[in-house]
């Protein structure tokens, strides 16, 4: 949630955001209402509480009538003290949910609008002219049935739509993007973790995921308060809830692999072929803790290490910065990396990193001892791979025109030395 001395102290600026983000403002009125009425219930109790205290000391000196007389007194403010007790912390409770109903405040220089409303910040490559090279270009469905790579058949008969086998060469393809992501983050000095994608409601709720259309787009384990978290951010955020880190060590970057499933809500009609949009993938996520000072640097640098692994696997892309009507509840700023999907005519999402400065750290009760004191940790996330969408690019950017598909350099030594996926017999 947002630092409360941002709503009391820049009141405006909340409201601000929540019109960039095309939200309503009365959230803010109907906090600051809230904190109003918090404050004026713990000055009641507090009062009432003193009295007591000031009765104890009475009737301890008091001898007699006037020692009955004062005890009876005493009972009754104790009652008085009891209500007050229990009307703060319902104030105390009403107020920590209305704040929690405030999503992020966004950055200065995120873009207003909504889901159409980014604005691109660079092209990196070119996409490829298959017109110009003779040849009509097969789509990532067709590609990887003539490879035996993708069996989208059997996934449905098994576990319905938007479900997949990856098969032969497509499972060799995710194992190595997944190692080519790891090297790469090791390289760069993140810790590798493997992740749980089972959670609890509080890690659901700490990243604020559940504050998004209410949750509709998660998986919920019937009967238990545990969720399929849809990326490893979730599970990699409550890592270090109701703990205090060291300053010192800060940032703290993490490397996470996971499975992620999404029901996909919403999304009736889109991308119901192949494997773009689907309710499970693989995915590894880079993961910051810092300095809340440090934020927006370490912000730059996860873009900078999705960029140099969509240019390992020489793809055409462009950087977009999403507006804020589009952001989750967390973010302030985010920036999508698209590659260009051939068959589509279009780019589309491969990776995305934000910035959720320490709405999620004050949530799940994580903080930093810094030399002046105790205080609030920034948390950021980042794709570096996506295993559909990245084999999906791969596939349809490198084909060739007898249905092989040109291996990336660097994706080499991850498949053995192969430069070439070949076509199977009878694929």
């Amino acid at each position: 949630m947002i630092d409360p001395r941002i709503l009391r102290d820049e009141p405006d600026r909340v409201r601000a955001s929540q019109t960039k983000r095309g939200a309503s403002v009365e959230v803010v009125d109907a906090a600051l209402a809230a904190d109003t009425e918090r404050r004026a219930a713990i000055a009641a109790f507090e009062e009432k509480r003193a009295a007591q205290k000031a009765f104890g000391k009475q009737v301890a000196a008091a001898k007699g009538e006037e020692k009955q007389a004062l005890l009876a007194q005493v009972k009754e403010l104790a009652a008085v003290v009891k209500e007050l007790e229990a009307a703060q912390a319902a104030a105390e409770e009403r107020w920590i949910e209305a704040l929690k109903a405030i999503p992020n405040v966004v950055a200065e220089q995120t873009p207003p609008g909504g889901e159409d409303d980014f604005v691109v910040l660079e092209e990196i490559g070119t996409p490829r002219d298959f017109a110009a090279e003779g040849f009509e270009p097969r789509d990532h469905i067709e590609l990887g049935r003539i490879l035996g790579a993708i069996d989208l058949e059997r996934g449905a008969k098994v576990s319905g739509s938007r479900f997949y086998f990856l098969t032969g060469v497509g499972a060799q393809l995710e194992l190595a993007l997944v190692n080519m992501a790891m090297d790469q983050a090791r390289a760069a000095g993140f810790t590798q973790v493997i992740a749980p994608s089972l959670v609890r409601r509080s890690a659901m709720e700490g990243t604020g995921y559940l504050d998004q259309g209410g949750g509709e787009d998660v998986y919920r384990i019937a009967g238990e308060e545990m969720y399929l978290v849809g990326t490893s951010e979730v599970a990699m955020a409550a890592y270090h809830s109701e703990e205090i880190l060291d300053g010192a060590s800060l940032p703290l970057r993490y490397a996470a692999f996971s499975p992620c499933f999404r029901k996909e809500a919403g999304s009736h009609g889109k991308d119901t072929k192949g494997i773009i949009r689907v309710h499970w993938f693989d995915k590894v996520e880079m993961f910051i803790y810092a300095d809340p000072a440090d934020a927006e640097a370490e912000h730059e640098r996860l873009l900078g290490w999705e960029k140099e692994f969509l240019d390992k696997l020489e793809l055409a892309y462009r950087v977009v910065d999403i507006a804020a009507g589009d952001l989750g509840s967390s973010a302030i700023r985010k920036f999508d990396c698209e590659a260009w999907i051939p068959t589509q005519g279009k780019y589309r999402e491969l990776t995305s990193t934000s910035n959720c400065t320490d709405f999620q750290t004050r949530r799940l009760d994580t903080r930093a001892r810094y030399g002046d004191g105790t205080g609030p940790v920034a948390t950021l996330n980042g794709t570096l791979t996506a295993i559909t969408r990245a084999i999906v690019a791969v596939l349809e950017t490198h084909q060739l025109p007898d249905g092989s598909v040109r291996v990336p350099a660097a994706l080499r030594p991850y498949l053995g030395g192969l430069e070439v996926l070949s076509p199977v017999a009878g694929g």
